[in-house]
């Protein structure tokens, strides 16, 4: 065995966006392009001598190939130790949690999140700090601004090695400990939830369904919830990581986890259904014949804080992200504690909860989590649902109904267009910019316009600023239009517009989403030209 350095050359393009780099499996297997980010990485962070990384991934087609890869990449750059989920498999809440506990210079996490796999499907890299957390933009534009001038990689020669036993070897002079990526996770639920009274629900014949989604997901829910609470075998389904995730797209909302949805609404429906994405960072919370928004969900996971042991103490603050419904923001202001909104992406929610000043934190786009890691995390919100159900005897509908009953309801609805030109959407969103400022004061469809923005975020605790991120309409009740451009995707742009409407009286509770924004959805539309500048008459996903 020997290191090797290796001649390359700057590839254009490297540049993490809001969950690291994420580009089609083409672009990944293309000579040197992994290893020049890889290399960039290391040499940005530096000082690795002697230092622990932690290594996994979602499971999809690469993984594999990857992960050989930066181990030996890993060992010629002088690194320490590496911590490798076996079969190269760690959920990204997992890896949060096992950079935390072993106290790691930090990790490597390979996913595309919920985009679709396989050999013509998506590949993702992202780093994670030492708190557990997305690297911070400091350090992506760091590594971003080496990828420009890279000339060269060091890697080891030596032959790839087995990442499927549990146990320590060496390669070259780098310890690598290949690790059960379920037990440092499973042993933090347990301490947070009370998986007593959940093992009492199941054993008194409450039914349910939990959906991986051929993705990595299987492997930590079949352990915990029929391996540790006794859920009866069969319980959760696509439990299987595979390589395409059979085919899927594993995000978990209603339109991609059909299966589970079409199962709730069965006259024979288990008494609860969740699903979680390709590494397991979100979820999807359904009852029978009802399924919970994110925005809802990060509410009444707030307002019932206390029932799980984790959090009996109470919250410090609520964060959530600009685009999610201001649904928290009633429940913090009735707990008399702050909440924060900031732009898109995990990575700001990370200053906030080391800082002690939020404890629970959610995106819309089916992410929840908390202080317990610093990612969002799917099957502790699916853990945290099913404590709130064993201490209650509710159903999911009857704590929602609850919810609103208390707080009013948030109608709450995501429009997506997907695929669109990148230009056409960079277009749109110039000329909404430039008609915010006279948008104030103006009269639509029965709404009127209190004031329009781009939001801006200055970071309460370490004063870091963040533009650019969303236009707002916001109307003088409180109802908003938002439009932002994903930062997830691999091919052209998608418009995500979003819809929020509160609604107090309890007897306006029940008047279908779409039918309860129908106006926004109107104003909404005509506001951006959206037909006329995206060629699309309707959006690709309502969620």
């Amino acid at each position: 065995m020997a290191i090797q350095t290796v001649s390359s050359t700057p590839i254009p393009g490297q540049r993490p966006g809001t969950s690291g780099l994420r580009k089609k499996v083409s672009v990944f297997r293309q000579p040197h392009y992994l290893e020049n980010f890889v290399q960039s990485l290391f040499d940005t962070l530096g000082g690795l001598a002697g230092k622990t990384l932690v290594l996994g991934g979602d499971g999809r087609f690469h993984n594999r190939s990857a992960i050989q890869t930066i181990l030996k990449m890993a060992a010629a750059n002088g690194v320490g130790r590496v911590l490798v989920g076996q079969g190269g498999i760690l959920s990204t809440p997992a890896a949060s949690c096992v950079i935390r506990k072993r106290e790691a210079l930090g990790g490597i996490v390979l996913s595309a999140s919920h985009n679709p796999g396989g050999p013509d499907g998506d590949f993702g890299i992202k780093y994670n700090i030492s708190n557990g957390g997305p690297a911070p933009e400091s350090v992506t534009e760091a590594v971003y601004a080496r990828s420009e001038t890279i000339n060269s990689y060091r890697i080891s020669d030596a032959p790839d090695i087995d990442i499927d036993t549990v146990g320590t070897l060496l390669l070259e002079q780098m310890q690598v400990e290949v690790i059960d990526p379920v037990a440092d996770y499973a042993e933090l639920m347990q301490r947070l939830f009370d998986f007593d009274a959940i093992r009492k629900l199941f054993a008194g014949g409450f039914t349910m369904c939990f959906d991986a989604m051929h993705a990595v997901s299987g492997p930590y829910a079949k352990a915990i919830i029929e391996g540790m609470l006794g859920a009866p075998q069969g319980t959760v389904i696509n439990a299987v990581p595979l390589e395409d995730f059979g085919g899927l797209h594993p995000d978990p909302n209603p339109v991609n986890a059909a299966q589970l949805i079409e199962l709730m609404a069965g006259v024979d429906a288990p008494d609860f259904g969740a699903a979680s994405d390709g590494d397991a960072d979100r979820n999807m919370i359904v009852g029978r014949k009802f399924d919970v928004t994110p925005s809802d969900s990060l509410a009444v996971l707030a307002a019932n804080a206390t029932v799980a042991p984790g959090y009996r103490d109470g919250i410090k603050g609520i964060a959530r992200s600009m685009p999610t419904s201001r649904a928290a923001d009633r429940v913090a202001e009735a707990l008399g504690v702050p909440c924060y909104e900031t732009p898109t992406g995990w990575k700001y929610f990370g200053t906030l909860l080391d800082a002690g000043k939020a404890t629970l934190c959610g995106e819309e786009s089916y992410g929840t989590g908390s202080n317990h890691v610093r990612e969002k995390d799917g099957l502790w919100a699916v853990l945290f649902w099913l404590n709130l159900i064993a201490v209650t005897g509710k159903s999911v509908q009857q704590i929602v109904a609850s919810h609103w009953a208390r707080f009013g309801r948030n109608y709450y609805s995501r429009h997506d267009y997907e695929g669109i030109d990148a230009g056409a959407a960079n277009i749109l969103m110039d000329d909404l910019r430039v008609k915010l400022a006279n948008l104030a004061g103006q009269d639509m469809n029965h709404y009127t316009v209190a004031f329009a923005d781009d939001f801006s975020y200055t970071d309460p605790v370490d004063g870091s600023q963040a533009h650019k991120q969303g236009v707002r309409i916001v109307m003088t009740d409180g109802s908003r239009i938002v439009y932002r451009l994903s930062g997830t995707g691999t091919e052209g742009a998608t418009l995500r517009v979003y819809l929020e409407r509160y609604e107090a009286d309890p007897s306006m509770h029940n008047i279908p989403t779409q039918q309860a924004l129908a106006a926004l959805i109107a104003i909404a539309d005509s506001v951006a030209n959206i037909a006329a500048n995206t060629g699309r008459s309707n959006p690709s996903v309502i969620t």
